[in-house]
């Protein structure tokens, strides 16, 4: 009798185990959920688990390729890549040095953008200006900052798109920025 009486206690223990594990990954497949964008043509609530870790999955990836991406074109601007590094070893900051201004960069992260733009000192540059396209646009500015280094000013606008239906137009957004910034060069 107590062999049986040991026997069932195992099976009982094994199966809270188990129930505990399946609770936990549960928990812990929502928690990745809520930290991952949810993709623009479904919502998370009709998303299976699968579906929802493929999302995770697919997402971490574009994240990595996104990384070394932005390595390439770093090493790239510090002349790491460039066979022509030395011609610009005379210059006072040879990490900016070798940098073809103005730079624009317009980065779109689905509901949000980003805009980096780097002139020099010397050049006529309303910053006004940029906001303004944004906002016709469509995209709300959240935030804009403009930092002078060297002879370098950095400018970044943090916007938001107004409507995600409709969105914003980035190929449209970006040709109108560099119209702009055409009369810099």
């Amino acid at each position: 009798m107590k062999k049986n009486y040991k026997i069932e206690s195992s099976k009982v223990d094994r199966k809270t185990a188990e129930k505990n594990r399946r609770s936990h990954m549960k928990c812990l497949c929502f928690k990745l959920a809520s930290i991952i964008p949810k993709p623009h043509n479904s919502h998370k609530d009709t998303l299976s688990q699968q579906d929802r870790l493929d999302h995770a999955a697919a997402y971490i990836k574009g994240l990595q390729e996104r990384v070394e991406e932005l390595k390439r074109k770093k090493q790239f601007r510090l002349g790491t890549n460039n066979p022509n590094k030395n011609f610009h070893a005379h210059t006072t900051n040879p990490i900016w040095g070798c940098i073809r201004l103005p730079v624009l960069e317009l980065r779109d992260m689905e509901s949000t953008l980003e805009v980096v733009l780097i002139t020099s000192l010397d050049k006529n540059f309303m910053f006004y200006q940029v906001i303004s396209i944004l906002e016709e646009e469509g995209a709300n500015v959240l935030n804009a900052n403009s930092s002078t280094v060297g002879d370098k000013v950095f400018h970044t606008i943090h916007s938001q798109v107004k409507s995600c239906r409709v969105g914003v137009e980035t190929s449209r957004l970006s040709q109108r920025l560099k119209e702009l910034i055409g009369y810099l060069v």
